[in-house]
């Protein structure tokens, strides 16, 4: 914004900026063993672990959790269809996409899942996909934007030879992601992709 425009508060992005500080201040959780609970909307994760080519970001994120490793969000289901006004409350959308995340990284063995933890904030429905958009573009996360393929679902018998993705490749274990076809880089092509997103940093 320059100095010759109105300041907006009811601007879209205003708003949405709003609700990525609220999701910031949230205290941080653990992702092992995730609870269950009612709420959709918007999450970061966070790594301080030792898997050699995330080090420049575990460091930033040992003493307190400042920069994640992936940013997602959980939609009721039905809100797809524009059926989800109210269901925001009734949902365990973001528990369980939480949980499907905890169990991705308890499935490998390069990863330790007692290394993350996350930030979650339960949101009106017509704000989530704004706030997940507005931290992702803030923090250009890793696993968002050069190791695709983490928020990943079993594509299901018949369609496993579409390519396995980046995260699959670097970190194996998920058992339908061995089923799929060869990924379109090499774990050494991967990790020189990732040295790259970090000089860009």
């Amino acid at each position: 914004m320059d100095d010759e425009t109105p300041f907006n508060p009811l601007d879209k992005r205003n708003l949405g900026e709003s609700v990525v500080e609220a999701l910031l201040e949230r205290p941080p959780s653990s992702l092992a063993n995730v609870p269950a609970f009612r709420g959709a909307g918007i999450y970061a994760i966070y790594y301080a672990g030792d898997y050699p080519a995330y080090q420049t970001l575990a460091r930033e994120n040992r003493s307190e959790p400042k920069t994640p490793i992936y940013v997602g969000k959980a939609i009721p289901k039905g809100a797809r269809k524009g059926a989800a006004l109210n269901f925001t409350d009734r949902s365990r959308a973001l528990s369980k996409r939480l949980q499907e995340h905890e169990a991705s990284i308890r499935a490998v063995s390069s990863l330790r899942i007692e290394d993350f933890l996350y930030r979650k904030l339960i949101v009106d429905d017509v704000w989530i996909a704004l706030g997940e958009a507005l931290v992702i573009e803030k923090f250009q996360p890793l696993w968002n934007v050069a190791v695709d393929g983490f928020g990943n679902h079993d594509p299901g018998a018949g369609r496993y030879g579409g390519k396995r993705p980046l995260w699959d490749e670097l970190h194996p274990g998920r058992d339908w992601a061995g089923r799929c076809a060869p990924a379109k880089l090499s774990r050494k092509e991967i990790l020189a992709a990732i040295a790259r997103y970090f000089q860009k940093r």
